[in-house]
């Protein structure tokens, strides 16, 4: 019989009969006590179901339950579940896919009535009677043919569509009881392996994401090793709940999204706009010290710029497009073009570079309505955008800049985050093969010299050039893509930028595409969420708010609200008629960090008593002490954003 030889991580090796399946390699020594936590494993690096036949030796690696991509398999076995579930419970219903995705997994149906959350209980009754069953989860090898007739005879005409489009002439099935599912797997041993799962809501999805196809029906739901680790994401998913965006959007009159407007067109309230103002006036102020310069670009641009940009080609499904007087147009999706346009404006001198052009530049994307949601994800968007144009040799330092400017910004914000390198996408790119090394190996180069850690994304870059992307994490550990830093040798050379060397002759210059906050949409959804709505002081649209007791009081309160506002604080006044309860209770919502009671002793002693938001009474203080006091805590690194 023949052999194959096995390698496993502790340097040992063994040989085993050709064919033998990996989940009979599971008794071996070198995982003893561990094998219920085994879900799969890896042969030189390739993930393989436990039922797979070994043809070849390589290095074993298995994958324990616990890992991410043991979690996935656990997931994707229970979107299998789940899919069965309904099935026996709404006969008639059709199947399409079913993956598992970052915190749990869903499973679209085709089905001619609506699901909704009310049949959860008996969905999650039926499953938990399929894992108690405990029943197998086989894998079969058919040919595409064999696949073809069983699909058909279920009447499963998605699978059917799947199964025709493959050109393999062997797929795989996966089935436990009378289920079966076409699947690449891989897939847990039996149904009983599943701990702990709950479903989590229902949406409509288009069948593949395109719009134009019948309108299915998305069932979530998330799965855990354990019910300790599912209460904590139920709990973390209901906290999360309480902090969306697009709620306390609506509590604190920040934003709203009109269908009267558009989908996707963000429309700011008073202290919404306020809150944007203030980042954008500390973006600008830190840009200003890092040696940047302010730019604003046109809406729309022609035609054949995009085309030469080659956004025309890659891009366009995401643009709008306008005509005037019969010259065609496209609005515009990125800064970049009118900043090479400024640069290429006059004769540029190497001991001109490099130059940082920023700009608060809205953009206009065609996401698809159903990708859209809250702030962050809409169509027309504000992007603190800047591209860097120098020597070469230039890169590695401007770059390391860029680095800095991220660090120093999320410290402000309490982002901790993570780096990862973006490389060339397979398809659709533009540039020479030299362009895309000298970029990738510039950005690789300014990484290591930082010395942050950070991981290769293959294949995610940008169609013009590699990238940094910075993922930052909130205050649910959430990760969320804001930053990004792009290498570009393309579009200098497309639209002919130039520079005279120290030699006296054209050189080509490099460009750097970069955001640190990204879209402001965004990140004000995320920064609302991270802080729950109770915004820092200083990044507060309102910071104190003034109640009187009883009307006696107002024109102390006048007094004082001048006071404020002459000083720079964002302040607002309640002195209506009302009971003092409603109107701090009304305050509360508001999250505003400061509130000042005025009441008799206050007039009489020309004083002030504020509250802060965590509840804490300070000390009577006059006016002026308190303003001092608002004003260093909004101290940032030296520099007042009150």
């Amino acid at each position: 019989m023949e052999k194959i030889e096995v390698r496993f991580p502790d340097g040992t090796a063994k040989s085993y009969p050709k064919g033998i399946l990996l989940k009979n390699l599971l008794a071996d020594s070198s995982i003893r006590g561990k094998a219920d936590e085994i879900v799969t494993a890896k042969v030189d690096g390739v993930l393989l179901d436990l039922q797979t036949p070994l043809t070849k030796g390589g290095l074993l690696e298995w994958v324990s339950i616990a890992s991410e991509q043991g979690m996935e398999v656990l997931r994707h076995s229970t979107s299998h579940v789940m899919a069965q579930a309904v099935q026996s419970l709404f006969p008639g219903t059709k199947l399409t896919i079913g993956p598992a995705i970052k915190e749990g997994f869903y499973y679209d149906f085709d089905f001619d009535r609506s699901f909704s959350p009310e049949d959860f209980p008996r969905i999650e009754a039926k499953m938990q009677e399929i894992i108690d069953q405990d029943l197998p989860i086989v894998r079969r090898a058919v040919l595409r043919e064999e696949a073809l007739r069983i699909f058909q005879e279920r009447g499963e005409p998605y699978k059917r569509e799947l199964i025709a489009e493959l050109s393999d002439g062997e797929v795989t099935l996966y089935q436990q009881g009378e289920f079966i599912d076409l699947c690449r797997g891989p897939h847990l041993l039996s149904t009983g392996k599943i701990k702990a799962f709950k479903l989590t809501t229902v949406a409509g999805a288009y069948w593949r994401g395109d719009e134009r196809n019948k309108m299915l029906q998305r069932i979530y739901g998330t799965a855990f090793p354990s019910s300790e680790a599912l209460e904590k994401y139920l709990h973390h998913m209901e906290e999360a709940r309480r902090r969306d965006h697009r709620k306390l959007g609506r509590e604190l009159d920040l934003f709203s999204i009109n269908e009267e407007a558009g989908a996707g067109l963000v429309i700011y309230h008073p202290k919404g706009a306020l809150l944007r103002m203030i980042l954008e006036d500390f973006e600008k102020r830190e840009h200003l010290r890092r040696g940047y310069q302010l730019v604003i670009g046109p809406q729309i641009l022609k035609l054949d710029l995009w085309k030469r940009s080659g956004h025309y080609d890659n891009y366009r499904d995401k643009m709008y497009f306008t005509e005037v007087e019969g010259q065609a147009y496209g609005i515009k999706p990125m800064n970049c073009l009118a900043h090479m346009l400024i640069y290429k404006s006059k004769i540029r001198s190497y001991r001109d570079l490099p130059i940082r052009y920023f700009e608060l530049g809205t953009v206009h994307r065609h996401e698809k309505s159903g990708e859209l949601h809250g702030l962050l994800r809409v169509r027309g968007f504000t992007q603190d955008d800047a591209h860097i144009l120098c020597m070469p040799e230039q890169l590695n330092e401007e770059i390391q800049g860029i680095l800095n400017l991220v660090r120093d910004v999320m410290k402000i914000f309490d982002f901790p985050y993570t780096l990862e390198l973006s490389t060339r996408p397979q398809r659709g790119t533009i540039g020479s093969d030299e362009d895309w090394e000298r970029a990738t190996e510039a950005l690789r180069l300014a990484l290591e010299g930082s010395s942050l850690p950070y991981q290769i994304n293959r294949g995610e870059g940008a169609f013009y050039g590699p990238k940094i992307d910075v993922k930052l994490k909130d205050a649910l550990e959430r990760e969320w893509q804001c930053a990004t830093i792009q290498g570009d040798f393309a579009m200098p050379e497309r639209f002919d930028l130039n520079y005279i060397g120290k030699d006296g002759k054209k050189h080509r210059p490099a460009m750097i595409h970069r955001v640190i906050l990204g879209a402001m949409e965004r990140f004000i959804g995320v920064l609302t969420e991270h802080y729950a709505g109770a915004f820092p002081t200083w990044l507060a649209p309102v910071q104190v708010i003034l109640l009187t007791v009883t009307d006696p009081q107002i024109p102390y309160g006048e007094m004082i609200f001048q006071k404020l506002i002459t000083a720079g604080i964002r302040t607002e006044k309640d002195f209506r008629n009302e009971k003092l309860g409603l109107k701090i209770r009304e305050a509360e919502i508001q999250k505003i960090p400061y509130m000042v009671v005025l009441g008799e002793k206050e007039v009489k002693q020309n004083l002030v008593a504020p509250r802060a938001r965590s509840g804490k009474t300070l000390r009577p203080m006059r006016i002026e002490e308190f303003i001092q006091r608002i004003k260093e805590e909004c101290s940032i690194g030296g520099e007042a954003y009150s």
